[in-house]
């Protein structure tokens, strides 16, 4: 380089020439100039412009120049069909298609729900860019399972993950869940049944619920990541469904649905009442109806050690699902900062809050009683004013004090967390506590993205279960 010393910048000095070099220490510009070998002819030099090949790609696709294959694109019921001229050069980058230099044209047969989503789909085997929105994601993961293009299902499949908290009407998921049965897609199944089991108090509530699929009802109930007010809640619900469907579901389907309903966990007040039931589901099936009943009333009235033994054919039935009745939760509302900040204040802090529940929902231990504290901190300093060491925020805490420990033999706490968006009916994320402390994470560490970032708040759980 050949520069004067009143350059700004090295690109503003002078090129000399390759390999020329006349350095002197007083041209010293902090590098140590060695000899090298000559510069030959034969060395090259990257030259990379395919950014926008992409685009370029995109282009002919769309004016459709020089196109010499036909792509038929019918509905099975032949009412709809749509043609499209693309390049064969094109479609035999993608072996599954089978297309050869003899090929002219191909038929697929696509529901016709799909065929506005088409034209992106091929585009996309030009570009290999594409759009996916809450109502595209599904024909798109179709189309690509009909085409072949395994990295956009994949691709597809995680967008599927994030879109499922955007419909609060609960349809999108539902088609969803019987699409992945469809396709045998089962972490798709799982995400979204997860999904539906945190919101499943608002979904029992929706209009779509009268409407699921019976194989969906039958996963649903087998869950124990239900957040639901309680037991009697969720039998509530089944019986509306099966009385919406009708005939429907078949008697046999019925009883193998009631076989789900947790008895044991019913509180002892409703038992009571749910005898004098006279729903279709009880009159169908009251032999089975007043077993389940039986059942819970020894559950409540005994102690677990004279039942236990009889409990191994009864696997999930007494371990509890998530439920949020208000003797066994609470709810903080509040997170900003308060300042000043008065540590052990309770009445300056909405974000602390302390509370009492039975021991176990059994009326054994209707009044042995359990104290808590619940706790949401947002700064090192909170954290460090009750003795709590925390590396991100916010964090939530829940510990027990008193009489905890002397069931510890008995009774164990699986408390849970629960997430929500303050402004609408939307739990994005459930998770349990380790060593009372449960630190939120980030929004790309959850299973499910989190739609509402900054405004959203948590419910605590208290999960007691017989050991």
């Amino acid at each position: 380089m050949n520069c004067k010393g009143s350059e700004s910048l090295l690109s503003e000095c002078c090129f000399k020439d390759w390999g020329v070099t006349d350095c002197t220490h007083k041209e010293d510009a902090g590098v140590i100039c060695e000899t090298g070998t000559n510069i030959t002819s034969n060395r090259q030099f990257s030259v990379d412009n395919s950014l926008g090949l992409s685009d370029d790609l995109g282009l002919l696709f769309d004016s459709g120049d020089g196109c010499d294959f036909s792509i038929n694109v019918r509905d099975l019921s032949e009412e709809a069909e749509l043609t499209f001229c693309v390049h064969s050069m094109i479609l035999m980058i993608y072996p599954e298609l089978n297309i050869t230099n003899e090929s002219r044209n191909l038929t697929m047969d696509v529901s016709q729900t799909c065929h506005p989503h088409v034209s992106a789909f091929l585009r996309y085997l030009y570009t290999r860019q594409i759009d996916v929105s809450i109502t595209s994601a599904q024909c798109l993961h179709q189309l690509a399972f009909i085409f072949g293009v395994n990295k956009l299902m994949e691709d597809v499949g995680r967008v599927f993950t994030s879109l499922i908290p955007e419909d609060n009407t609960f349809r999108t998921q539902v088609s969803m869940y019987e699409y992945g049965v469809r396709t045998g897609d089962l972490v798709l199944q799982e995400n979204v049944l997860q999904y539906l089991s945190w919101n499943c108090e608002f979904f029992i509530s929706s209009p779509v619920w009268s409407t699921i699929s019976f194989h969906m009802m039958d996963a649903l109930l087998q869950r124990s990541d239900l957040v639901v007010m309680d037991e009697a809640l969720l039998l509530e619900a089944l019986e509306r469904w099966i009385q919406d469907k009708g005939d429907e579901i078949s008697s046999e389907q019925q009883a193998s649905l009631l076989n789900h309903i947790r008895f044991l966990l019913i509180p002892v007040d409703k038992l009571y009442e749910i005898q004098f039931s006279s729903s279709v589901l009880h009159q169908n099936h009251e032999k089975l109806y007043l077993t389940g009943l039986l059942r819970g009333f020894q559950f409540n009235a005994l102690p677990f050690s004279k039942i236990r033994n009889k409990m191994d054919n009864m696997s999930n039935d007494y371990l509890p699902r998530i439920y949020t009745a208000d003797g066994f939760s609470v709810f903080i509302n509040d997170t900003t900062i308060n300042y000043p900040y008065y540590h052990y204040n309770y009445g300056q802090n909405n974000r602390i809050q302390t509370f009492s529940t039975p021991a176990h929902p059994s009326a054994l231990y209707k009044e042995q009683m359990v104290q808590w504290q619940a706790q949401v901190f947002l700064t090192v300093q909170e954290c460090s004013n009750y003795g709590v060491s925390c590396d991100s925020f916010p964090v939530a805490r829940l510990y027990g004090y008193g009489n905890q420990n002397s069931y510890a033999n008995t009774i164990r706490f699986s408390n849970r967390l629960i997430l929500t968006c303050k402004n609408q009916n939307n739990v994005f994320h459930v998770q349990d506590f380790k060593n009372d402390m449960a630190v939120i994470p980030t929004n790309s560490n959850m299973g499910l993205p989190n739609p509402c970032p900054d405004d959203y708040s948590f419910r605590f759980v208290v999960r007691p279960e017989y050991i």
